[in-house]
């Protein structure tokens, strides 16, 4: 077994925890070194966007949030499978071409749901 075909893995590793690694203690160097550790209440005290927390940071959040992030994950992965499906078009021949077309129609019957539902109107 001939390891020198290992070192380029080992290599691109060690670069890699390198510049992982090497950022935070270089920062943590110069702030303990050059940095001034002269905390006050100013400094100590918790902000929001530059004034003071008016609520309580575990409130709950509104579930649209929730429902367009889910809603656009659901169609970005789902637009994703378009991209090998059209570079592999004329191998795969009619037979591909008309998977693709039932399942972008139950794709647009899902996304016609949705919107009657009115779960893509923002209130």
């Amino acid at each position: 077994m001939n390891l020198d075909q290992y070192l380029p893995v080992l290599l691109f590793i060690l670069v890699g925890v390198g510049v992982g690694i090497a950022p935070q203690a270089l920062g943590w160097v110069f702030s303990s070194l050059l940095g001034f550790q002269k905390p006050d209440a100013a400094k100590n005290s918790p902000y929001e966007c530059g004034f003071e927390a008016f609520e309580d940071a575990r409130m709950k959040f509104d579930v649209r949030y929730y429902l367009v992030a889910i809603l656009f994950i659901l169609f970005d992965l789902e637009i994703a499978f378009l991209f090998p499906w059209a570079v592999s078009l004329k191998e795969i021949g009619a037979v591909g071409f008309w998977a693709m077309m039932v399942f972008l129609g139950i794709l647009v019957v899902g996304f016609v749901y949705e919107w009657k539902k009115g779960a893509l109107d923002w209130e």
